[in-house]
């Protein structure tokens, strides 16, 4: 094979990709206007691939307090919102999901808020030079902080078993 088939390959494979990605945001999209037809909420449907995962946000042009019904207390109800529309993605496709939900822009401000709690917690580990554990987090909390003590150029880990797993953040 010579170097340009394998270029050739590689793009012809990010394209499926991508496809893929587009094609479960357009099933997750369709599954949540039926819910918020059915919910009689207002909202406006928005896809993006991210990451290498569909993303999919119900956002509202009105500070409207009926989506914060759908996120919930601390993000439980867009939680299950979210296995939900990617049951919904698994059953159309047959292949498992990695979409994610955000709602209202909650996810998008916790991912802020998570990141600064992972970008604190290597200050203080570098000055320390002590590992630190972190209160018990979802995995979606956990990705975000992970993914942020690694940019401060430290590493970390999951441990406990869920509900209770936590992030430890160790030194370099």
């Amino acid at each position: 094979m010579t170097e340009g088939t394998t270029s050739a390959a590689a793009e012809a494979e990010a394209g499926d990709t991508l496809t893929r990605l587009e094609q479960e945001g357009e099933i997750a999209a369709d599954y949540l206007e039926g819910l918020l037809d059915i919910a009689d909420l207002d909202g406006d449907i928005d896809m993006d691939v991210e990451a290498d995962r569909a993303a999919v946000s119900i956002i509202s042009d009105t500070a409207s307090r009926d989506l914060q019904k759908l996120v919930g207390r601390d993000g439980e109800v867009l939680e299950a919102l979210q296995e939900l529309t990617r049951l919904a993605v698994h059953r159309e496709t047959g292949d498992r999901s990695r979409l994610m939900l955000d709602i209202a822009g909650y996810r998008a401000k916790k991912r802020e808020e998570l990141s600064e709690i992972g970008a604190q917690a290597a200050a203080e580990v570098k000055s320390s030079g002590e590992p630190t554990k972190l209160k018990p987090m979802t995995p979606f909390e956990r990705k975000v902080v992970h993914d942020a003590v690694k940019a401060a150029g430290l590493r970390s880990e999951s441990e406990g078993e869920e509900p209770q797993r936590f992030v430890v953040v160790l030194p370099a």
